[in-house]
């Protein structure tokens, strides 16, 4: 059989334009380089723009750098407090590790909001520890940000306003148009912020008892331990949801409103 009959064979009769096979079976597109692209349903693009979504939410969290950001100061107090046992070196240690990751984000001219965030944190620990002696104490603000964190996202599930909505709406352009328009994309973001509260709910559950007990360094560990994976298996569980979900349809804003065309 000649090249050219093969070629026919593959792409049916319409050739690589993406027609239908011969043997009636959706056929395979190709890009104008020729690579498959290896839609076979039309749903690609569809899965594409979900995919896209739900990856946004890495971005709203700053990223990995911001995720590195809020985990190395708990892991700096940690150590410092061992190698010491006095909780104002531990304190201003991992005070002035928040202190440089926002001297170097302003040198980099990057955003300083996760950064700025963590200093404001370890700041109320740190003051608290030194005020009660207590080592444990430094960690007191971040779990009771935790219980907060999670009713939230509990309260704005059943009032139908879920907060991966909230973030994920004005990343992906399609701001509120969910909440209406877009049934199938509610649903899934309730379905993910159910999620984040199950998930990002372990570590109080895990946490309090510790603090309670005054176990520090058990609790110090895990507490670093527990910084990143949740939020990774968080985003991951996010993924898939959005993955199936339906596109977001895009907000159309007002004349007077539209960023001018350059």
């Amino acid at each position: 059989m000649s090249n050219e009959a093969i070629s026919v064979s593959a792409h049916g009769p319409n050739g690589p334009q993406g027609g239908p096979q011969d043997d009636g079976q959706p056929g395979v597109y190709e890009q104008p380089d020729g690579r498959s692209d290896g839609r076979s349903d039309g749903q690609q693009p569809e899965r594409d723009a979900s995919k896209e979504a739900a990856e946004t939410v890495l971005k709203a969290f700053g990223g990995v750098r911001g995720m590195i950001d809020m985990t190395l100061p708990g892991l700096v107090y940690i150590v410092a407090f061992n190698i010491t046992h006095k909780v104002p070196v531990a304190a201003w240690s991992a005070l002035a590790l928040c202190v440089v990751f926002v001297v170097v984000r302003l040198a980099r001219r990057e955003t300083i909001q996760h950064a700025f965030s963590g200093v404001f944190g370890v700041a109320i620990g740190a003051w608290i520890s030194m005020k009660t002696g207590k080592a444990e104490d430094f960690y007191l603000p971040g779990l009771l940000w935790s219980v907060g964190y999670c009713l939230a996202l509990a309260v704005s599930a059943l009032v139908r306003w879920p907060m991966i909505g909230l973030m994920l709406g004005p990343i992906t352009g399609e701001m509120f148009t969910w909440r209406k328009q877009n049934p199938g994309r509610l649903a899934a973001y309730t379905k993910a912020t159910w999620a984040w509260v199950v998930i990002m709910g372990l570590k109080p559950v895990i946490l309090f008892p510790l603090w309670a007990a005054g176990q520090i360094n058990l609790l110090g560990w895990l507490k670093v331990a527990l910084g990143i994976p949740p939020l990774l298996l968080a985003m991951y569980v996010t993924w898939r949801i959005l993955l199936t979900a339906p596109p977001p349809i895009k907000a159309e804003l007002d004349e007077d409103e539209q960023a001018p065309e350059k």
